[in-house]
């Protein structure tokens, strides 16, 4: 399939409504572009979003069908943005060892509550300035340092042996991780009050 390439780049954009929705298109969203109060849909694959050295403001990011896996959100900085609809498997913020130009990424001030995440990641910023969505999602702050404390607990199927057991080996840099109970619950086969069970009983975890 051949994509029509669509750029959006060297330029400040205020106050439009931006629809990053054509399935055959790729759409390059940098460099050197800033966005300010602006509402951005999306409505493709993350192989179809590429994010390169751009600057969201207070924009609004309305996700039509679950973006997975987009991890294309280390090479932007966030500020006072807001994010409606689901998304999985992605990482936001600053993660420089992951490749070149992710030493520009950046979250402050975001707000998640709208959104639904799963098994997705803060890097490298600080989440006491975010706002999560509440349960049946759960936050684990800084997964890397908490991994010992929370593999003690008894976790619900296989989530402690292949979630909980590997959170050591997330990035160094990595300040936060976000998951759906109801997901993961079908995903391991138990049930999201299973879940809720053991987080209750973690200062580190949010809900």
């Amino acid at each position: 399939m051949l994509f029509t390439k669509v750029f959006y780049e060297d330029k400040e954009i205020q106050n439009e409504r931006l629809e990053l929705t054509d399935k055959g298109s790729l759409y390059f969203v940098g460099p050197n572009l800033t966005l300010k109060n602006c509402t951005v849909v999306l409505k493709v694959p993350a192989r179809n979003l590429i994010f390169d050295g751009v600057r969201f403001i207070d924009c609004t990011f309305e996700v039509k069908q679950e973006l997975k896996n987009h991890q294309s959100w280390v090479f932007a900085s966030l500020k006072g943005c807001k994010f409606k609809g689901n998304l999985s498997g992605c990482d936001f913020g600053h993660w420089p060892g992951y490749s070149e130009g992710s030493e520009h990424g950046f979250i402050e001030d975001c707000d998640f509550t709208e959104a639904r995440l799963d098994g997705c990641r803060i890097m490298g910023c600080d989440p006491a300035t975010l706002r999560f969505p509440k349960w049946p999602s759960f936050t684990i702050l800084d997964p890397v340092q908490n991994s010992r404390v929370l593999r003690s607990a008894t976790w619900p199927g296989r989530f402690g042996r292949i979630v909980i057991d590997d959170l050591a080996n997330n990035p160094a840099v990595t300040r936060a991780a976000t998951f759906f109970a109801p997901a993961e619950a079908k995903h391991f086969d138990t049930t999201p009050e299973a879940f809720q069970a053991v987080i209750q009983q973690f200062d580190c975890i949010l809900s």
